[in-house]
């Protein structure tokens, strides 16, 4: 993934409502502040297709993938993935199955070329203010059990994983790292997932 100036590359980021930016300015979205930073480098990427949706677990990404037809090579692919398996309770085994199959997508859409491939971590939105009067720890260590059969599957692939969940964790009680809907993560928190990211470049 070195710079070329001269030649254009490609970005496709695929997930849920964490890559789609919900409750957040789209130029705040984390895939296009990467592009920015990117390109401030003179990496040179085209504005970043992306397929994700509120609410989509690893199933229902995989479906919305398998509709958009996608043949062309990309240059950079990025999969953030898991928090709604988590939250509605979804087997930790059908995921990881599922995830497999998502990671070879990306690594497919990628040129078969698993160095353009990053998967990113699941925030915790246990710290979020809309995680008040449940079980936080539960939502933390079931976010970790996730994210541990993410970081185990990726890197037998030879493929890069950001830790962005540590980062997540320090929104705790700082109401400018969440969106409007308490829920989200703003776009100053979606600017240091991009920070981690920008460690590999």
């Amino acid at each position: 993934m070195d710079p070329e100036s001269n030649t254009t590359k490609n970005y496709l980021t695929l997930g849920d409502s964490y890559t789609i930016g919900q409750s957040v300015p789209e130029n705040n979205r984390f895939p296009v502040q990467l592009v920015n930073d990117l390109n401030t480098k003179e990496y040179n990427y085209n504005a970043p297709r992306i397929i994700a949706r509120t609410g989509w677990t690893t199933g229902e990404l995989k479906n919305a993938i398998l509709q958009e037809n996608i043949s062309k090579n990309y240059d950079l692919v990025t999969l953030l993935i898991g928090v709604n398996n988590q939250y509605r309770g979804n087997s930790i085994d059908v995921f990881r199955t599922e995830f497999i199959e998502l990671l070879n997508l990306a690594i497919s859409f990628a040129g078969n070329n698993t160095k353009n491939v990053i998967v990113v971590s699941i925030p915790d939105w246990a710290v979020s203010p809309f995680a008040a009067g449940r079980d936080l720890n539960k939502i933390s260590k079931e976010i970790d059990l996730f994210n541990a059969v993410k970081k185990e599957e990726t890197l037998k692939m030879n493929i890069k994983f950001v830790d962005i969940t540590t980062v997540s964790r320090q929104a705790l009680n700082k109401p400018e790292y969440f969106a409007s809907d308490g829920l989200h993560f703003s776009g100053a928190m979606h600017q240091l997932w991009v920070n981690e990211i920008m460690k590999l470049f």
